[in-house]
């Protein structure tokens, strides 16, 4: 896969986690469902007294309209303020 690059201080790289299934496994088509507010962190932009606990790879919930899309080699990610994340999935 080739890398985007690094996101500036204070950014964070997200790929949204858009396909969905309800818990009897119907899955739910991209069009019928409300903008994705879960995603795989792909990469970080450090600071220099960075503290946050949110790594590569973790899992995140991040606020509904954070964010700006950007599309690379056909995928769609997200590039978000670190305070836009709300949770860690553990």
């Amino acid at each position: 896969m080739a890398t985007i690059g690094k996101p500036m201080p204070g950014k964070i790289l997200v790929e949204p986690i858009t396909e969905k299934q309800t818990k009897s496994g119907i899955i739910i088509p991209d069009t019928s469902k409300e903008k994705p507010k879960q995603g795989k962190v792909i990469a970080i932009g450090k600071t220099e007294n960075d503290t946050s606990e949110i790594k590569e790879g973790d899992t995140v919930i991040y606020d509904q309209y954070a964010g700006t899309e950007i599309e690379w080699n056909n995928k769609k990610y997200l590039i978000l303020n670190q305070e836009d994340i709300l949770l860690k999935i553990n």
